[in-house]
């Protein structure tokens, strides 16, 4: 299938075989055509733009051996977001995803009270060779981060590639390395497998009491122990909501500076003073390990701490007892 093209529509044409005899319209055509949706297919059938022969065809209406099906894809529309030249770090670029570092504030889709400044909005100027997801000129989101968390973020720049990252992500494919300061001891090897959800009670909040809750699992692999505090490295098989910051606080950890899971502390004693610096969450999306979506070579990235948690760690080490450390 040819890239789409910004001015003209692409024709499909499929010449059905004995194998796709009987086959639905649109299971013939998502089956053919891997990089589109099949939602976005019934919707440009919908629209009168396939026909079986020369007649205008429904999803449903089955097709025989021999027939020619043909299918116009319309150029992309323009997105709804504006693009806007906020500053940006790429990472990893290519025709087919592009891998950026989001800062901590910034908002990852627009929405009520956040319609601009978003990192869609970010990414619509500085990434030129979108060809669309689902029809609209716009970057594909597969995961999202926390507001006030930072660090990489993976988005594909068209269909196909969306698909198949969002597939990887599904089944766990994809290696997801966050790198937190708790409060207390904690020690590397620590598994939490609690499930999560809408905290019953406080709907904007996760929790382990929800009455709907879904499987989660957090893994601790590292950790440097600080005086008063831990400096971990934490990978998740899951990528539930506000997962990593539920689970440290389930277990009596709460991630540092983290307000709305108890990781604010008003009595800080003195060798952990620097923490009071922090004005979002210690939690950065520190590396991801995933397959590439055209060759399937794994391709991995990196995120150093941005200076605002350097600072604070420059500051906890050098008050640390040096035998704490590990």
């Amino acid at each position: 299938m040819a890239p789409l093209s910004a001015a003209e529509p692409e024709l499909v044409r499929i010449e059905v075989t004995a194998d796709d005899d009987a086959r639905r319209l649109d299971q013939l055509l998502a089956a053919r055509l891997a990089g589109q949706t099949r939602s976005r297919l019934q919707r440009l059938i919908k629209e009168g733009r396939a026909h079986i022969g020369r007649k205008p065809a429904r999803a449903s209406s089955a097709v025989r051996p021999g027939d020619i099906v043909t299918l116009e894809i319309p150029p992309p529309r323009p997105a709804t977001p504006r693009p806007e030249a906020v500053p940006l770090d790429i990472v990893y670029d290519d025709a087919d995803l592009v891998v950026v570092e989001k800062p901590a504030g910034m908002v990852v889709h627009p929405a009520a009270g956040h319609a601009e400044g978003t990192l869609v909005n970010a990414l619509l100027h500085h990434v030129t060779d979108l060809s669309g997801i689902g029809g609209t000129l716009r970057p594909g989101i597969v995961h999202r981060l926390d507001r006030g968390t930072s660090g990489l973020i993976l988005v594909a720049k068209h269909d196909r590639a969306h698909a198949e990252l969002a597939r990887q992500f599904r089944e766990r494919e994809v290696e997801k390395t966050y790198v937190a300061l708790v409060w207390g001891l904690v020690q590397a090897g620590r598994r939490i497998d609690l499930p999560i959800g809408r905290d019953p009670n406080q709907r904007k909040k996760i929790s382990t009491r929800s009455r709907r809750a879904r499987e989660a699992v957090t893994r601790v692999v590292k950790a440097e122990h600080l005086r008063g505090g831990s400096l971990l490295q934490v990978t998740i098989a899951t990528g539930r909501t506000h997962q990593i910051r539920v689970h440290l606080s389930a277990i009596g950890h709460p991630v540092i500076g983290d307000a709305d899971y108890g990781g604010k502390r008003r009595h800080v004693p003195p060798h952990l003073r620097a923490v009071r610096a922090l004005e979002r969450p210690f939690l950065h999306a520190a590396r991801l390990v995933f397959s590439h979506p055209r060759d399937g070579r794994r391709v991995t990235v990196r995120s150093d701490l941005p200076p605002d948690l350097q600072a604070v760690v420059a500051r906890l080490r050098s008050q640390a007892d040096p035998s704490a450390a590990h």
